[in-house]
């Protein structure tokens, strides 16, 4: 780690929100250091960070169900809702400084806006889940304004569209955050980008894919070219990023370090349905989510959303799973197939011989018919008329597949980065909660790849002029939390 000075050179690979969040990071820390930026497609933030290619929920763990598990025992873990929404509340704060501090943004509504967060369950189990779960959270200073209702009155008032045409026989049941938001990180994501190539030393380069990175000593080269097979360059670099999404697996097993080993992917593709009903889109404003079923991966929860996108509103809802070998929207179908190596192919097989409810779930889906997703539609939104709704291509996501001791080939939902012991590389692996939890990410990332300089006071005052709950708990200091949570919503517009 000595060797990553305050002019080193740096490569981020991947145009998306979490290069983008580490260069700014990296330049507030070390304003002399050599940034380049590659991206394979010819604009910025092009794969899972476009609007249209998340869910753009700022995820916070305030409706998302699959963050807080049932246990054998009646109880709800909320451990994992507790760590997503304290993160987010860290990016929440570095946003804040983007637009007071950098200025690069003029006008918070272009990527964050006020949107209720709502989970909604019917059936008695699942009315019992979420009572249990509003109570075990509602104790935390993090869900302190949680509200919940089994109220069809209530509900109404709260979503009507999801409560016209119901059974009033059904059991129904709803939590409430009003503090939740709808983000769009393609937009907070350019504007950061423009930012950095407008610095001293900065240089971003669109159109180049990586084909090779080698590690020679302490330094790496990293070999680019047009993806229409124009110009080839060499770049060498101190430190590498790999954020390319579904495309960071194979950078990764190129980089040829042995952290690497034991790694799998396994792609999931999806569909949105988009409303072009004007009115019933202003009928709704909220993101209702509702329980998954068994086996779905992450990405597939249902919801009904409300999103904000280039200052128009939309509602979607899914999204529909599907499976494609494919690791990019953009990419190819050998991708899965390249992916697979001697180090990894008993993981890969392990995985899959113990998630045999995912397998039977994505082929449900691949198979559905346009009745079939009208009818699940109908489950939130019972009026539903299918000449309102359009089939819409959702982002591509690439579930994590590690080898663990004893346990074979795990699969895992949610985020990994892999270094090397130099720290001279780091690979981000993963999806869910992905971007909402990027400042936290490139945080873990810079103390275990910058360790000597991340302890400095220098770089420990400035983090904490960014982030201002820097090195505070936002799970246990409520006066810290409502502190913070004020300042960003006046900064952000989002109170």
């Amino acid at each position: 780690m000595d060797h990553l000075g305050k002019d080193c050179s740096i490569v981020l690979i991947g145009a998306g929100i979490m290069s983008a969040t580490l260069g700014v990071l990296l330049k507030q820390l070390m304003p002399n250091c050599n940034i380049t930026m590659v991206e394979r497609m010819d604009r910025v933030a092009a794969e899972s960070s476009d609007a249209w290619n998340n869910a753009g929920t700022g995820h916070s763990a305030f409706c998302e169900l699959n963050y807080t598990p049932a246990m054998d025992d009646g109880s709800v873990d909320i451990t994992k809702g507790l760590s997503i929404a304290e993160q987010f509340e860290v990016s929440k704060q570095f946003w804040s400084f983007l637009v007071s501090e950098l200025k690069i943004v003029n006008k918070p509504e272009d990527f964050i806006n006020n949107i209720d967060h709502l989970s909604f369950v019917w059936g008695q189990e699942n009315v019992d889940f979420l009572k249990k779960r509003y109570e075990t959270m509602k104790q935390h200073a993090l869900f302190s304004d949680m509200k919940y209702t089994e109220d069809p009155h209530q509900i109404n008032g709260w979503v009507p569209l999801i409560m016209d045409g119901r059974s009033k026989d059904e059991a129904i049941a709803a939590t409430k955050m009003d503090i939740g938001t709808d983000v769009n990180f393609g937009n907070i994501t350019r504007s950061m980008v423009q930012y950095l190539d407008g610095l001293d030393n900065v240089t971003v380069t669109l159109g180049f894919e990586v084909k090779d990175l080698k590690k020679f000593g302490n330094r790496w080269q990293i070999d680019i070219e047009e993806r229409d097979g124009g110009k080839e360059e060499t770049l060498e670099a101190d430190f590498v990023f790999i954020g390319a999404g579904g495309g960071s697996f194979k950078l990764l097993e190129k980089s040829d370090i042995p952290q690497a080993h034991g790694y799998g992917g396994f792609p999931v593709s999806g569909n949105w349905l988009r409303c072009t009903n004007e009115k019933v889109i202003f009928d709704h404003y909220a993101k209702v989510y509702g329980k998954a079923e068994v086996g779905a991966p992450p990405m597939s929860v249902p919801h009904l959303d409300t999103r904000i996108i280039n200052g128009k509103r939309a509602l979607l809802f899914g999204p529909y799973a599907g499976f494609s070998t494919k690791f990019l929207k953009n990419g190819s179908y050998s991708d899965l197939f390249l992916s697979i190596e001697m180090h990894n192919v008993l993981p890969m097989l392990s995985a899959g011989y113990h998630n045999i409810p995912l397998t039977k779930y994505l082929i449900k889906q691949v198979v559905q018919s346009a009745e079939e997703k009208i009818e699940a539609l109908h489950k939130f939104y019972p009026k539903a008329k299918p000449d309102e709704w359009e089939t819409v291509e959702a982002g591509q996501r690439v579930q994590v597949i590690k080898q663990e001791k004893g346990k074979g080939g795990v699969l895992k939902f949610g985020t990994e980065v892999v270094c090397d012991e130099e720290g001279t590389i780091a690979t981000l692996l993963g999806a869910s909660p992905g971007a909402s939890t990027s400042v936290s990410i490139m945080l873990d990332i810079l103390s275990r790849c910058f360790g000597k300089q991340f302890k400095a006071q220098d770089w420990q005052s400035k983090l904490k002029e960014m982030i201002p709950s820097f090195g505070i708990s936002l799970i246990h200091d409520r006066a810290m939390l409502h502190r913070v949570r004020k300042e960003t919503g006046r900064v952000l517009n989002i109170n």
